[in-house]
């Protein structure tokens, strides 16, 4: 009868070594990410240059030890796979259906260009310099920020960019040398 309390003990360890720990760990790294990343910033997640780059490529090494333990095996793998799935897709039902969870954990736009103006305090809170901001709007089609009337980080470390449009100085500007470019063409088609 002595055994029998030693043969559970060995039952619910071996539990613990094929279910509880595989499970437990993926779910464990993956609310650190979470939290790791947010306050981490949008930055991070929109791989501005080559040094956020390096961090999230190191991290992912790192964490992979954190995930495994001493279990390398294929069934620990599909538990750990499975568990990262799962808590995943709940997670995502989670943002979808509340807006308080989607803001708490992704947080909210920025604004970095308003009304034309360079929002210098939300570049320095997000950890942008101008010169990444112009890159990203070269990126996107724009030739310098003065053709930018408004820019948003979005939670996700996209940049979303909206020209300008152009005054009415501006339109009139760009008639007037479509009309000079036209009397020019009849000019030279009556000296021929």
């Amino acid at each position: 009868m002595s055994g029998i309390p030693g043969v559970w003990q060995c039952i619910l360890a071996f539990t613990a070594r094929w279910w509880i720990d595989p499970l437990f760990r993926p779910l464990v790294v993956y609310l650190f990410l979470i939290v790791a990343l947010r306050l981490a910033g949008k930055r991070l997640l929109a791989q501005l240059n080559a040094f956020d780059l390096v961090v999230l490529l190191i991290l992912s090494n790192t964490l992979q030890n954190a995930i495994l333990g001493d279990d390398t095996s294929w069934p620990g793998g599909l538990v750990r796979a499975s568990a990262l799935l799962i808590v995943n897709a709940v997670v995502v039902r989670m943002i979808v259906r509340h807006r308080r969870v989607d803001e708490a954990l992704e947080g909210r736009a920025d604004r970095l260009i308003a009304s034309g103006a360079i929002q210098q305090d939300v570049l320095r809170r997000n950890s942008i310099t101008e010169a990444e901001l112009r890159v990203a709007a070269h990126k996107q089609g724009f030739e310098s920020l003065a053709e930018i009337e408004n820019a948003e980080l979005d939670p996700g470390g996209f940049v979303c960019f909206e020209r300008r449009h152009a005054t009415d100085d501006h339109a009139q500007h760009q008639a007037l040398l479509a009309r000079l470019d036209r009397i020019e063409r009849l000019l030279g088609d009556l000296k021929r």
